[in-house]
């Protein structure tokens, strides 16, 4: 089902149910078309609401290979994205269904002192963790960029928080056991090219970043097995870091004693050095640049959209979610005359420290007229939201307190 933004808008005028399927327009997925205005012009007149198998309708960025963004107002405001709501991603068009019973995982590589091979019910069998984590691509809001950048134009849904479980993967390192010369662990997914020139996606992590207890290979999402375009029948989960390493479908685990030299490490997902606040990826980093690795302190408002209408004269409660790389956020502040003063937010449930953190904030009454709010988040590691972005030629690290305006009538 493939919902346009002039049906939503037909639709939504007249107070009626898209006629070539029946189905009802939700105000949030008429809000979901209501892209910021920052993006570029050629998407936001050509933004649809696409539904892939086992999904809600999605903002779809491109089919082949497959990129959809979640709408805001799906995000879940309870800090956890809903499976059938939670943002795709992939680099690559050749995406195999895979039969979890025949499913194999191989674990090895030089760096490692023997080899294994697990299936789907060997790795149910070893202990298992559940963790609460945000997965943010690495260009979330890329589209936001000014002037824009090359890349998947991203407003602010390519994220979503979920409870994942599954296997620890230091586990399952020691299954083969690391020689002390691994540096790092080379990860490859069955998902690849349709054309023999493009390189296929395998990533690498440090090996510290590997045997961190957080780190796992997840075969549940939110308590069900995960979805299709999520990864199934298993996925790299690593809380703290950019979605770019957590690879889906994951078919190959090897440990070299040799940085990693694939294109999706030596040339793509890198940024200058020093421009961040954020771990070094040091058997990559060169003197220009480095892999991109933490995500930055963040906050989104999720409750309303830019130019929403409000009641003149009444209070208006705004809901949303602040986020990090696993510091934790210590406090949300927000602001409803243009940045003039900020008070605190009140922060929600604490679903854990790499998790979305739901804070809601209440305006005074607001007079007839545009209104302007913002918030901002801090984390406890005292890391702020900039106000001026930080350029980089692959629009990443998107992290602008972000503004919007409330029309009070």
């Amino acid at each position: 089902m493939t919902i346009t933004r002039r049906g939503v808008l037909k639709a939504a005028g007249a107070g009626a149910a898209l006629a070539s399927s029946g189905y009802a327009i939700p105000k949030a997925l008429a809000d979901a078309l209501n892209l910021p205005a920052a993006l570029p012009d050629g998407l936001r007149a050509e933004a649809v609401l696409d539904a892939l198998p086992g999904k809600k309708p999605l903002i779809k960025l491109s089919y082949r290979p497959p990129n959809y963004e979640t709408p805001i107002a799906l995000l879940g405001s309870d800090g956890i994205t809903p499976n059938d709501a939670f943002f795709v991603r992939y680099h690559l068009s050749d995406i195999p269904e895979v039969d979890a019973k025949t499913w194999k995982l191989k674990v090895g590589g030089e760096g490692a002192n023997s080899t294994a091979e697990l299936d789907l019910a060997d790795l149910k069998r070893m202990p298992a963790t559940e963790i609460t984590a945000v997965n943010q691509c690495s260009g979330n809001r890329r589209g936001l960029f000014a002037p824009h950048v090359a890349g998947v134009e991203w407003g602010y849904g390519a994220m979503g928080c979920a409870r994942w479980r599954g296997a620890r993967l230091k586990d399952v390192l020691n299954k083969v056991g690391l020689k002390k010369e691994a540096i790092e662990i080379v990860l490859d997914g069955a998902d690849g090219p349709i054309v023999q020139k493009t390189p296929d996606f395998v990533k690498s992590v440090p090996v510290h970043k590997a045997l961190d207890e957080n780190t796992l290979i997840a075969y549940e999402m939110n308590g069900a097995p995960l979805p299709h375009f999520n990864g199934f029948p298993a996925r790299i989960i690593l809380p703290g870091w950019t979605g770019t390493y957590w690879v889906k479908h994951i078919t190959s685990i090897n440990a070299v004693t040799k940085p990693f030299g694939g294109f999706w490490m030596k040339v793509a997902y890198r940024i200058p050095v020093n421009k961040f606040p954020t771990e070094l990826f040091t058997t990559q980093t060169t003197d220009v640049n480095t892999p991109i690795t933490e995500m930055v302190v963040n906050s989104l408002i999720t409750s309303h959209v830019d130019g929403a209408q409000v009641k003149a004269g009444s209070a208006v409660m705004l809901l949303g979610l602040a986020w990090d790389a696993g510091d934790g956020i210590a406090k949300v502040e927000a602001s409803s005359d243009g940045g003039a003063s900020w008070k605190p937010a009140t922060l929600g449930r604490d679903l854990g420290r790499f998790a979305f953190r739901p804070f809601s904030f209440t305006t005074p009454p607001l007079p007839a007229g545009a209104h302007k709010v913002s918030v901002r988040a801090e984390n406890k590691k005292g890391q702020k939201q900039v106000t001026g972005l930080i350029l980089n030629p692959a629009g990443y690290h998107h992290n602008v307190v972000q503004t919007l305006m409330l029309n009070a009538a």
